[in-house]
Order: structure tokens, then sequence, then C-alpha cells
């Protein structure tokens, strides 16, 4: 199931989420001693990332992640690890600690592995906050209708937090949680900005095949709440 939220400007947007974020991390680490969140890449969450990174939270006890990265280097453009660290771990958000998505070179069975190992000695699931984006063929994290891991990414029952995509349609092989991992996330958002963006919107909820369009995993499902945030 999913709510609509629909905003005049992107500023408006970028203010009501940081509200709505910095709300639930404060009451998570209140209640818990800590808190966690994964975020997304791309140009779209740049002001949201400013707007968070300035908000009196205690970050020491925030860990911040990707939902999905690039297996690029780190200081590559197309790394969403940089971004996040020029963007969001800044100001005083900048004692956050950044669980890392992309670690060595190579990404072997036993990368994974260690990976996937480490998100449960580091006790960052669930997460309290998921901010989504969605690709213009539905995709989410890294969770490609093309790739041929899209059945595994979206199964239900993987006990992998997770897994190694290899999309046909984008460059790079990726690391995605998966659907089990990401949907046990206490409060899950969609964020998304620009006409086409709603276009692809609209179509996703017009079906529930989710290995057609990904997205409606988070979309359709019955008792996940999925909150969407968008601006022209």
């Amino acid at each position: 199931m999913q709510t609509l939220t629909e905003f005049l400007t992107r500023n408006d947007l970028d203010l009501a989420l940081t509200q709505s974020v910095s709300d639930i991390l404060a009451a998570a680490i209140e209640l818990n001693g800590k808190a966690s969140i994964a975020v997304s890449g791309g140009s779209t969450p740049k002001g949201f990332f400013n707007a968070l990174s300035q908000r009196d939270i205690d970050w020491d006890k925030v860990t911040v992640t990707l939902a999905d990265e690039r297996w690029v280097d780190n200081d590559s453009a197309a790394s969403n690890t940089r971004l996040v660290h020029e963007n969001l771990l800044q100001n005083k958000a900048a004692s956050a600690t950044f669980f890392h998505l992309k670690q060595g070179d190579a990404f072997s069975e036993e990368a994974l592995h260690k990976l996937n190992v480490a998100t449960v000695d580091t006790g960052i699931l669930p997460f309290d906050v998921l901010i989504l984006g969605m690709g213009e063929d539905g995709h989410t994290a890294s969770l490609f209708p093309c790739s041929e891991q899209i059945s595994e990414g979206l199964a239900v029952d993987n006990k992998d937090a997770l897994l190694k995509v290899i999309p046909t349609t984008a460059p790079h092989e990726r690391i995605s949680f998966t659907f089990s991992a990401l949907s046990q996330s206490k409060n899950t958002f969609l964020h998304l900005c620009g006409d086409n963006k709603k276009v692809v919107l609209e179509q996703a909820l017009e079906n529930t095949d989710i290995f057609e369009m990904p997205i409606r995993a988070f979309l359709c499902h019955p008792t996940l709440k999925t909150q969407i945030f968008w601006a022209p």
C-alpha cells in the first residue's frame, strides 16, 4: 500500500522529508540508543541530503548506508558513496557512521558473503528509515527488471540482505539490498521529482507485476506502507 504527498516545489519536498526523517531518527535514538538509515543515489536527493545534514540529531549514534551501490571506485563520478559523503555526511552529520557496500576491489562471492555477515554483525537491520528512488524502467535500489538476479532480489524468503546484480540496461556491476531486507524497514519513503517520474509512478500503480516494474513490490504490498513524496 502507499500514500502520495505532492509538493509545489522540490525545496518544499526536501524540507518536509527532512523533518519526517529527522523526527524518526531522533525517536529511534531515544528508544534504542541508535538509528539506521538507507538512502539512494542520483541527483534527486542532493537537496534533501544537505538539509538533513544540518539537523540537530545525535549523529554519532546514526549509521548511514545505501540501498544499493555501483561497484566502482569511491572517487568515481558514478559512486553513490561519493555522493553521500559529499552531500550528506557533512555539517552536523559528519559524525555519523557510514556502512560501505563497496568494499575492496574484486566483487567476489567471498566479498559478498563477508558483507552479508557484516549486515548482521553491525545490527543495522531493520532500517529505521529507507529512502528509495525509482528509475524510468520501474527499478528501485538495483533491483532491475532486466537482470537475471531479479527473482532472487525480489524473493520474500531470501535470507541474504545483499546480492550482486548485473543489469543489462545500465552500466556497472551493482550490490543491492534485497527486497526481503528492505521491506523490513520501519519507515519507507519513495522520493520522486519531475513529471516523467510521475508518469512512471502512474504506470506502476496500474498493475501488480513486480517483475515488470520492481517498485511495485513496495507500492502494492498488502501490509508494507510506502510514503511517496513527489514534486515537479
